[in-house]
């Protein structure tokens, strides 16, 4: 695997850019459209790009301490792995579903979900979390 120790300005500014154009296409939406539903499918599923373009910083970096970058690694982890569930511990089966270290303090979290919780963002709840991931990248890995 490949594991990155910096991002470049470009590669930072390039992922906000795919972040503000989603963000964009979703409030053009006409109002009928934005469901409760739709809206939590939809911004549940930028969290899984926002990870992605970024999939290979390297956890060291990341820190452990339950920092945004954390909390977008375990939003994803319980997205895929735990049907939306907010999952902090690993899973039977799925010895890999979570890091043994990686901590996520309500206190300290951007959504401030707790184990059990149903994953279901809202476009302000994405806001505030891509605000403080893209944050968090820039200080650890620029």
């Amino acid at each position: 695997m490949l594991e990155r120790k910096n991002y470049t300005a470009s590669e930072i500014e390039a992922g906000r850019n795919i972040i503000e154009a989603d963000l964009r296409a979703y409030r053009r939406l006409p109002a009928v459209a934005k469901t409760r539903e739709f809206e939590a499918a939809f911004f549940n599923r930028a969290v899984l790009i926002l990870d992605y373009l970024f999939v290979h910083r390297l956890p060291s970096m990341e820190g452990n301490e339950g920092n945004p970058l954390n909390e977008v690694r375990i939003l994803c982890n319980s997205l895929i792995l735990n049907r939306g569930k907010l999952q902090l511990e690993i899973l039977p089966d799925w010895p890999a579903s979570a890091g043994e270290s990686l901590t996520l303090p309500v206190e300290k979290s951007v959504l401030t979900l707790r184990g059990g919780d149903d994953v279901k963002l809202s476009e302000a709840d994405f806001v505030r979390l891509s605000k403080a991931f893209f944050a968090e990248i820039e200080k650890k890995f620029r």
